[in-house]
C-alpha cells in the first residue's frame, strides 16, 4: 500500500492505492462502490488478469484515504485522475462498482467496465418520500439533530463533508454521460440487485454504442463470486480493441 498527497482546490489528500503486477504494461484502475474500500475489490480481482497492471484506490474519504471537503463526482474523477498523473497510469481499462461506476465513466477509458453502477436515477418510493418530507418540516422547527433517524444507511456516521458529498451524489443522473461515451463497455450486473437494479443496466445498454451486458446470480455484491468469469470477459473485452 502507497500514500500520495493529492493537492485539490486548496486542500490537501491523502489518497492511498496499492499496484498488483507493476511490470504489466496495459493498466487496469478498480474503483469501489460508497462506503466501500479498495481491499474489498482487490480481494475479489487481483488473483485473476495477471497480464493486466491492477491499480486499486480508495476514493476520498475511505478506508485509508483522507476528504475533508465536500466533493461532486466530477471531483472524484479529477481527484483520481490526478493520481493517474503521479504514478503514469493510463485510462486502457477502468473498473467501477456503483458509486465508483460513475467515476469510471466520467475518466473516458478505452475500455468501461460498469459493476452494478449507479448512475441512472431511480424514483423514490412513498416510504422514502414521506421520510423527507418528514425531516424538512423537523428541520423548520429546529430539531435537525435527529438526521441519523432520517438518512440512508449509507450515510450514516459520516463526517460532515462526506454527509454533503453524499447528498451531492446519491440522486445523479448520468444518462447523457452515458450516451455520450464512445469506448467499448462491459456491463456486469447481479440479477437480484435492489441497490442498482437490473433495469438500470437494461437502459445503460442501451444508452451506450459498444455495450455488453452480463447477467449474473446475487446481488449488489454478486462480483465477489464471479470474479474470475467477469475478469475472462474483460480480457476478451480488451483484446478486441487490439483488432481494429
Amino acid at each position: 500500500m502507497a500514500i500520495k498527497s493529492i493537492q485539490y482546490n486548496q486542500h490537501t489528500l491523502d489518497i492511498s492505492y496499492e499496484i498488483i503486477n507493476p511490470n504489466a504494461k496495459v493498466d487496469l484502475i478498480v474503483l469501489h462502490g460508497w462506503g466501500s474500500n479498495k481491499n474489498l475489490m482487490k480481494q475479489s480481482f487481483a488473483s485473476h488478469m495477471s497480464g493486466f497492471r491492477h491499480i486499486y484506490i480508495d476514493l476520498p474519504g475511505f478506508g485509508n484515504s483522507t476528504c475533508n471537503l465536500t466533493l461532486q463526482t466530477k471531483d472524484y474523477a479529477r481527484i483520481v485522475e490526478l493520481l493517474m498523473i503521479h504514478i503514469n497510469a493510463s485510462k486502457d481499462i477502468i473498473l467501477g462498482h456503483s458509486f465508483g461506476g460513475k467515476i469510471a465513466l466520467l475518466l473516458d477509458p478505452k475500455v468501461l467496465v460498469l459493476v452494478g453502477s449507479a448512475g441512472i436515477s431511480i424514483p423514490k418510493s412513498l416510504k422514502v418520500k414521506s421520510k423527507i418530507m418528514l425531516f424538512k418540516m423537523l428541520k423548520i422547527f429546529g430539531i435537525a439533530k435527529l438526521r441519523s433517524l432520517f438518512v440512508a444507511e449509507d450515510a450514516k456516521e459520516l463526517s460532515e463533508p462526506m454527509y454533503q458529498t453524499f447528498k451531492n451524489v446519491v440522486n445523479e443522473d448520468f444518462s447523457d454521460e452515458f450516451a455520450s461515451y464512445t469506448g467499448k463497455a462491459l456491463l456486469c450486473w447481479g440479477q437480484e440487485d435492489t441497490a442498482t437494479p437490473l433495469s438500470s443496466a437494461q437502459k445503460i445498454y442501451e444508452l451506450i454504442d459498444d455495450a455488453t451486458l452480463e447477467v449474473y446470480d446475487g446481488d449488489h455484491y454478486f462480483f465477489m463470486n464471479t470474479s474470475e468469469d467477469i475478469s475472462k470477459k474483460i480480457e476478451s473485452t480488451f483484446l478486441k480493441t487490439l483488432e481494429h
